[in-house]
């Protein structure tokens, strides 16, 4: 595993805590540091991919979080990017991660699927470093692709599985379409949406 970059690392320690990324790590619960170290490599890899599904916005100048936007893709480009994405996090999150990382992505897609419109970009990753959140870089991180979504009439989604987050999404403009019970991580999370 190559070294984590800065921006991966303060995007890594600020998704710790999420259900998700606590359930694709599972393997390395029992070493906190290497677990942070994989989900580290877990974000770069999604920073190295974003330009090909999408774009992405780091905080600047020091790199102390990140917002990763996919954007809508014909089927074969989307099944590609999947397919790639699934190889390499074979290699990086060991058999009970890389299951229950599967399990998850397979129940919610079509719950989203459902519910949001073809068109609409999707904020996959977002995170702020803890030591830096309050001061309104997130929302400052997410207000150029909103205001480029606005610009080209493009709704926005996201899914959160921290309800402390519902109040920050919803002063950027989105709002709560469903609520469901994960069943790999037995928790709740929430599908938003930005018209």
């Amino acid at each position: 595993m190559r070294p984590v970059t800065p921006c991966a690392a303060a995007v890594a320690e600020a998704l710790l805590p999420d259900p998700f990324y606590l359930a694709v790590t599972a393997d390395h619960a029992d070493d906190p540091a290497r677990r942070l170290a994989v989900l580290g490599a877990y974000v770069d890899q999604a920073l190295d991919e974003a330009p090909a599904v999408g774009f992405c916005h780091r905080v600047e100048p020091d790199d102390a979080g990140a917002a990763i936007w996919h954007l809508p893709q014909p089927a074969d480009v989307a099944a590609r990017a999947d397919a790639a994405k699934r190889a390499q996090l074979a290699a990086l999150l060991g058999p009970r991660g890389l299951a229950n990382y599967r399990a998850i992505v397979d129940f919610m897609a079509p719950l989203a699927a459902r519910v949001v419109p073809s068109q609409a970009w999707y904020l996959s990753i977002v995170g702020i470093a803890p030591s830096r959140q309050g001061q309104g870089l997130g929302a400052g991180l997410l207000a150029p692709a909103l205001a480029r979504a606005t610009a080209h009439q493009c709704p926005c989604y996201l899914e959160t599985f921290t309800p402390r987050n519902l109040p920050f999404y919803e002063r950027l403009g989105f709002r709560p379409l469903a609520m469901h019970r994960e069943p790999v991580t037995g928790a709740d999370y929430w599908i938003m949406l930005r018209d």
